[in-house]
């Protein structure tokens, strides 16, 4: 099939790219007719040199699409595919790997804070599900990433509302505080399985 005719008096885009061999002898521009989809991105390359720079910046940076099964980690669907392999896009753990047997269990310490009763509850636990199944309440707020050191800070930082031990009143100043780690509007469970993966990460 001959190429389209180009319009009189107006040249045809075409890709200028030159190649260098292994002795880094340049080749001719390449010559071929600009690709529309490179157009539409300012770019005057024929399909060839596109897939080509395509490809060279996949490599690099990863194009985000779902991963072909669920991350071992984490469990999120969601990978960064490189030439190299599949990352998963929340945690970094590389696709098809196993955890060692002897990594052992991870442990995440958190500052939880739960609302029951108009009241705000502050505590710590390394195992969060088994924790607050202990306790009565009408919803976890927050999860917060730390242990007894943190909580003691916290109970320090707003003692001025404390109702008696790990419990507060709703004062302005907590229920900011606690608006602020809910800013990115993350499920607290999810943000919970997430520092546990990245920490598997890590470790192995």
């Amino acid at each position: 099939m001959s190429e389209p005719a180009e319009t009189p008096g107006r040249l045809e885009p075409r890709c200028g790219v030159v190649e260098y061999g292994a002795d880094a002898t340049p080749s001719a521009p390449c010559g071929e007719p600009g690709d529309p989809l490179g157009a539409s991105a300012g770019l005057v390359l024929c399909r060839r040199h596109l897939l080509l720079a395509h490809e060279a910046v996949v490599g690099e940076v990863g194009v985000t699409d779902p991963l072909p099964s669920p991350c071992i980690a984490c469990g999120s669907r969601l990978g960064v595919r490189y030439a190299t392999g599949w990352l998963c896009a929340v945690c970094e753990w590389r696709h098809g790997e196993i955890p060692d047997d002897d990594v052992g269990p991870v442990r995440v310490d958190v500052v939880y804070y739960l609302a029951s009763r108009g009241l705000v509850k502050i505590g710590t636990s390394s195992n969060p599900r088994a924790r607050l199944a202990q306790i009565a309440h009408d919803e976890l707020l927050a999860f917060e990433r730390g242990g007894r050191a943190l909580e003691q800070r916290r109970h320090r930082e707003f003692a001025a509302c404390r109702a008696g031990r790990e419990w507060f009143e709703r004062d302005p100043a907590l229920l900011a505080h606690i608006e602020a780690l809910r800013a990115d509007r993350v499920d607290p469970w999810e943000l919970h399985t997430r520092w546990r993966s990245e920490a598997l990460a890590l470790r192995s």
